[in-house]
């Protein structure tokens, strides 16, 4: 299964989350991932909706959702031509005989160390979907206590933007 990125504008209000989280649900699609934020104009919300599923499947979500009436413009970005970003912070053993190996892979990572504790480093990095993944994988073996993701958000490259005309 493919995954797919959905940007949608949509009205900044109560409910309107769980309806279009709702249409996705119903059709048999799970969200992989969901963002929501305020955009520059405080009475419009950006959603970023990450899922797997066929083309033409989500090719009628995508339809059905333009047709809520809390949604103001809905478009799949292609992984090809926009910018995702995830941020994830993580918790991670780190012993006196381990921490220079767990600072050495933040640094590779270009991750910011924001917590240190005489047991734990906990990192937070920013990156596409792969990096974060990479990150995690060499974390792993010195133990990862706890972790968070926020999900992606993501921007079409260039001068396309997703706006209240489209």
């Amino acid at each position: 299964m493919k995954q797919h990125i959905v940007s949608a504008l949509v009205e900044n209000r109560a409910g309107t989350l769980s309806r279009v989280s709702g249409l996705f649900s119903r059709r048999g699609f799970n969200i992989d991932s969901l963002t929501v934020g305020e955009t520059e104009d405080k009475s419009i919300s950006r959603m970023t909706i990450a899922v797997s599923g066929d083309d033409a499947a989500l090719e009628q979500i995508t339809k059905q959702l333009s047709k809520l009436v809390d949604v103001i413009a809905v478009r799949e970005l292609q992984s090809s031509s926009c910018i995702r970003r995830e941020i994830m912070l993580v918790k991670v053993n780190a012993t006196e005989q381990t921490r220079a190996a767990v600072l050495e892979i933040a640094g590779i990572f270009r991750s910011r160390i924001i917590d240190v504790s005489p047991s734990t480093i906990t990192l937070e990095a920013t990156g596409d979907i792969e990096k974060l993944d990479g990150l995690l994988l060499l974390l792993r073996p010195h133990g990862i206590m706890e972790l968070a993701r926020t999900g992606l958000v993501a921007l079409e490259r260039g001068p396309l933007t997703l706006s209240l005309s489209n």
